[in-house]
């Protein structure tokens, strides 16, 4: 993907959001590629879910050997890693010019937030915008073990609603997608994925989604993911198997109800989207069927919209 100058933003300060609960065992490792950054003007907050290792006191030495840095810690709202972040992005300072999403064990190449930063100040600072980006996977030792896939069509509410396609820990948002999503923090309930139900609110409310073909980060794959990369054969029929099971379907129903306050703010195309897909979930099977189509809403690759039709003709989305 072609980097173009810095034509809209005034600013190009990032404040990086992490979410940490007993991450001392990969924290300074992936502290340190903060510090490696090329994009030199950022700043940290870490909200702490009450972790009771070592993580606090490998930020404070973190902290004492960046004197110069803006690093601050907050107590987490300890309900699980979703409303840690959801807690991140609603306690945003108003003066942030862009917003990253961290986890706490991965590895970020030193050209990351560059990156982000370059690519999101294409567009106004009035349009929201959210970027995110291809993984290496890596396995517990950061060697790697493969890609994060590749996505052919392009990014949208179509998609969003029956997909996610960005790891939040890629994820950065400009000014604008950030102040739309703290003031929806307040209208949603606990969604799925922070990152999934980012995905559909900013391109439900006519925001821009990035998907940067070019890896960003070590993704590092261990016992402790909450929400690995699945890249085996057996996952992938796992997913599968979800799609036609009953996960699926459970998924679909938080995700809806937490996008639920903030339909007012959608765009009428993807109202009408959202009306139909609803449609879709109930009623004769013909009657879905045909309200899956009208929806148009789409997965990434051929198969994976021909195993949602199959869901929806058992009844499991």
């Amino acid at each position: 993907m072609e980097l173009k100058p810095n034509t809209h933003q005034k600013t190009s300060e990032v404040c990086i959001f992490l979410a940490l609960y007993q991450g001392a065992p990969y924290l300074q490792a992936q502290l340190d590629s903060f510090a490696a950054q090329t994009h030199k003007s950022w700043s940290l907050i870490v909200s702490d879910d009450g972790s009771t290792d070592d993580g606090l006191d490998i930020l404070r030495r973190f902290q004492a050997q960046h004197p110069h840095r803006q690093v601050h810690c907050r107590a987490g709202p300890q309900q699980g890693f979703v409303r840690n972040f959801l807690s991140l992005i609603q306690a945003a300072p108003d003066d942030l010019a862009f917003a990253a999403l961290s986890d706490q064990d991965d590895i970020w190449f030193p050209n990351k937030l560059e990156r982000a930063v370059r690519l999101l100040s294409d567009f106004p600072e009035t349009q929201p915008v959210l970027y995110c980006a291809s993984t290496v996977i890596c396995n517990q030792q950061l060697s790697p073990i493969g890609r994060s896939p590749d996505f052919p069509r392009a990014p949208g509410f179509n998609n969003a609603l029956v997909q996610s396609i960005g790891g939040g820990n890629t994820m950065v948002l400009n000014r604008a997608a950030l102040d739309l999503a703290r003031t929806a923090v307040e209208e949603a309930t606990d969604p799925v994925a922070h990152d999934w139900w980012l995905y559909q609110l900013i391109t439900g409310c006519g925001g821009h989604v990035i998907h940067d073909p070019a890896p960003v980060l070590s993704y590092r794959q261990h016992s402790g993911n909450l929400i690995g990369a699945n890249l085996s054969l057996r996952a992938k029929l796992m997913r599968f198997t979800a799609l036609l099971g009953g996960r699926f379907q459970r998924w679909n129903e938080i995700g809806l109800t937490a996008l639920q306050g903030s339909m007012h703010r959608f765009t009428p195309q993807a109202q009408t989207t959202l009306t139909h897909y609803k449609a879709a979930r109930t009623g004769p099977v013909w009657h879905r069927l045909r309200s899956l189509k009208a929806s148009q809403v789409y997965r990434q690759s051929v198969l994976g919209t021909i195993a949602l039709y199959l869901a929806c003709l058992f009844n499991r989305i």
